[in-house]
């Protein structure tokens, strides 16, 4: 019966993993650090920020500003300078990332309700953080000034409130642990599935293999099946630490979450094999993994939204499998995506899954003849 061989390969390609004390760790230590590790590391909050302040008012209202930037929890130092050199010597010897210097009048102007002089200084060479930065500093002036206006003065026409949907709290990890839920199973699961073939060639078994009962879609369907299940032991493992461990929200139903999956590592396996039947030797399916996975971490939206990316650009992201399940991840987590949008997300993911399994078995009959 088909089953038997099939259930046999099967048998065969686990116990290879298994039994492979290289292999084994593999599989269990570096996912399990990369959640950590990425969970708190990879991060694009700003936080622990050194600044230095030229106070040229020392007012009511410039004392009250310096005393709000030392309260504010993502300030670490607040360093106050005399004069302007010793403020520029801060910012380039990077003791300080920003730099505050506040005008003369500054106090005068706010009780006036006119605008006040307050220069920012960043230190460029850190581009992102240091945006990031004056966006904290400039909260905190605004909200500075509209608390000490002149009584009886009119309030500002618009009232500004800005609310978060879906992270309130603005919580780094809600939106990086998903995101790496997806990516580590696409890194294991690549590096599993491209090894399997090219290990078989180098242990000189894959021409025994050939020889055996089974036929190249069984053969296929066994190589297949291994890697899905140790994804979905990962998957499993990723999703009770994203809850228990970083306490993200698991709002959306998890029967669509491991639904979609299945088609996820099924893409994922079968681009794995794609990989595997060119390789010739382990060597050369590890670097093959590697040569797909970095464009498809940077061509999936995990760090810069797909919308930024160039007109030419993102038509490229369509094959991607890592663009689509990121969505869904993103969406169970965090705000119970609806079944419909898991329908949408997963469809594209059983074309890519079948058009990389077509195209592997062509390759391997191919190598074959």
């Amino acid at each position: 019966m088909w089953w038997t061989r099939l259930k046999a390969l099967i048998v065969k390609e686990l116990l290879a993993l298994l039994r492979d004390p290289k292999a084994r760790l593999i599989l269990v230590g570096p996912p399990l650090v990369q959640l950590l590790v990425f969970s708190y590391a990879a991060t694009l909050d700003v936080t622990n920020i050194d600044l230095v302040v030229l106070d040229r008012d020392a007012g009511a209202a410039s004392r009250e500003l310096v005393q709000r930037l030392e309260g504010a929890p993502d300030f670490r130092r607040v360093v106050p300078v005399e004069s302007e050199a010793a403020l520029a010597a801060a910012i380039d010897r990077q003791e300080a990332i920003a730099a505050i210097s506040i005008g003369p009048t500054f106090s005068r102007d706010i009780a006036a309700g006119v605008p006040a002089k307050v220069q920012v200084i960043l230190d460029g060479r850190r581009s992102n953080a240091s945006q990031i930065v004056a966006g904290y500093i400039s909260r905190i002036i605004q909200g500075l000034g509209a608390e000490i206006a002149v009584s009886g003065r009119a309030p500002p026409p618009v009232d500004v409130v800005a609310r978060n949907w879906f992270n309130p709290n603005l919580i780094y990890q809600w939106f990086m642990v998903p995101n790496l839920v997806a990516s580590i199973a696409l890194l294991i699961g690549l590096i599993v599935t491209a090894l399997s073939i090219a290990r078989e060639r180098e242990l000189g078994t894959f021409d025994q293999l050939m020889v055996s009962p089974l036929r190249t879609h069984e053969i296929l369907i066994g190589k297949v099946i291994p890697p899905m299940l140790v994804g979905t032991v990962h998957l499993t493992l990723y999703v009770l630490a994203a809850v228990v461990v970083f306490g993200v929200p698991l709002r959306g139903s998890i029967g669509l979450l491991y639904g979609s999956a299945l088609f996820y590592l099924l893409s994922v396996a079968g681009l794995g094999l794609f990989i595997s039947a060119l390789a010739a030797t382990q060597q050369q399916a590890i670097l093959g993994a590697f040569l797909l996975l970095v464009p498809a971490t940077l061509l999936s939206g995990f760090a810069t939204p797909i919308e930024n990316m160039p007109a030419w650009l993102q038509p490229v992201t369509i094959v991607n499998p890592l663009r689509y399940f990121l969505v869904i991840v993103r969406g169970v987590f965090l705000k119970d995506l609806p079944v419909a949008e898991v329908v949408a997300q997963t469809l594209p993911l059983a074309l890519i899954a079948a058009a990389a399994l077509m195209s592997a078995a062509w390759l391997f009959r191919r190598r074959l003849e």
